[in-house]
């Protein structure tokens, strides 16, 4: 390419550029709050939100304040999610770590289904959730029958066990934990129930 061509080329590339300006076209008294204001890349912007197909509510899952989210999916796959407006306790704003909520659902590092490994084996397996679900009743249930204590030798009365505790998560409320306090401590007997409060 010649000089001469490469240089027509810039005077061109600038006067495209200085064309599309908006602060030429306002600077020339043309209406600042409308057309003038627009370039040809402003012209081509969509909303960024305008593929998703499917709106949905949530919670955020870090901590028990419980800021609500508003989830944005496209073919059933979230692509964003923000702060939801309408909630009196975030008002539409999420800490870092709320706002970080989409790369933990979409982690190629996640797992999506139930891993486990039997006693002695060298090696994790899937199972079903239902089968976790169960596994864990019925180890709870088999722990509690073969640990528990009605009475000291010396006639008290505890009803508890000691082989089992709980270590409740931050993203639990005030009435979740009533619960779980209800559950296993007057319930099942458990004597050391803990929660990890973190905000």
């Amino acid at each position: 390419m010649s000089e001469v061509k490469a240089q027509q080329k810039l005077r061109n590339r600038i006067a495209g550029f200085v064309s599309d300006w908006s602060l030429v076209r306002q600077a020339a008294g043309q209406d600042p709050s409308r057309e003038a204001a627009k370039s040809t890349i402003s012209h081509r912007l969509r909303p960024r939100l305008e593929e998703a197909d499917a709106i949905g509510t949530s919670i955020c899952p870090y901590c028990a304040v419980g800021c609500a989210q508003l989830v944005y999916a496209k073919n059933g796959k979230p692509i964003h999610i923000e702060g939801d407006p309408r909630s009196p306790i975030n008002g539409g704003t999420l800490c870092p770590k709320g706002a970080a909520t989409l790369g933990l659902l979409t982690s190629p590092e996640r797992l999506g289904h139930i891993k486990y490994r039997a006693p002695f084996s060298d090696h994790w397996e899937d199972r079903s959730l239902d089968w976790a679900m169960d596994r864990i009743a019925m180890l709870v249930k088999r722990t509690r029958d073969e640990t528990f204590v009605a009475a000291l030798p010396n006639g008290t009365s505890v009803n508890h066990t000691l082989a089992i505790s709980s270590l409740g998560g931050a993203t639990l409320d005030n009435e979740e934990n009533y619960l779980i306090k209800k559950l296993f401590g007057g319930g099942l007997g458990m004597v050391w129930i803990e929660n990890q409060a973190r905000v």
